[in-house]
């Protein structure tokens, strides 16, 4: 008896035609790599939206000016809807937040703040409106992702 033997080899391509790179299919490729990079190049030159307001200008701790008035960050006040006001300073509590604002009332009242879509460092030593979702703290009184800044 004669045992029959199977390929452990299978053709995947059963019609038997092969790949050809022809012009027509390097042009195609060549499309898509241009198109792909045209549209990465818009989308990071493209600001977030921003609303621009009449104001005078304000000096950041980093030196640049910021114009009162003028709205950084995310318009989506759905997600960032819970709001705070004070003066922006460096630091948090017990490792929760980077930032926090000082409100009247002492210490108590401060919001401490994190963001992850602005950078809050130009904001330092400014009055400014914070908007931002709650988070939970284990130590902070209240702690806030922040998405949108207004300079007051």
């Amino acid at each position: 008896m004669e045992e029959k033997q199977n390929d452990l080899v299978h053709d995947f391509n059963p019609s038997g035609k092969s790949f050809k790179f022809t012009p027509k299919v390097a042009l195609i490729f060549l499309v898509i790599i241009l198109l792909g990079l045209g549209s990465g190049y818009a989308l990071s030159k493209k600001s977030s939206p921003v609303a621009k307001l009449s104001g005078s200008n304000v000096t950041a701790s980093n030196g640049s000016t910021l114009q009162k008035g003028t709205i950084y960050g995310s318009n989506d006040t759905s997600t960032f809807k819970d709001t705070a006001e004070g003066v922006l300073n460096v630091g948090g509590i017990d490792g929760e937040g980077a930032y926090h604002l000082v409100r009247p009332g002492g210490p108590s009242q401060d919001v401490y703040l994190t963001s992850s879509s602005l950078d809050l460092s130009k904001f330092v030593n400014q009055k400014v409106k914070v908007w931002g979702q709650t988070q939970k703290a284990q130590h902070a009184g209240w702690l806030m992702d922040v998405g949108r800044v207004e300079v007051e």
